[in-house]
């Protein structure tokens, strides 16, 4: 079976509510000593998405969006 690596990132707010990001690891074992701080963090809009979505298919939405981002930034 293929495996995709996924990392869930919790993001606590001041009142009290959370939120839960799931994405493809910044950060390995390899890389985890070579420049790696957080610098940016960029949010999308909100994508309503249908709840029988594959991972494989959230993974494409997500790499599509990557490259619009870097497409767009200078």
């Amino acid at each position: 079976m293929k495996t995709v690596p996924l990392q869930l990132i919790t993001v606590g707010l001041e009142n009290g509510q959370t939120g839960v990001f799931v994405g493809v690891p910044l950060v390995t074992e390899e890389t985890s000593d070579s420049g790696c701080q957080v610098e940016d963090i960029w949010f999308s809009n909100v994508q309503e998405i249908p709840d029988n979505l594959s991972v494989a298919k959230l993974l494409r939405m997500v790499a599509e969006q990557l490259c619009r981002l870097q497409s767009n930034v200078h």
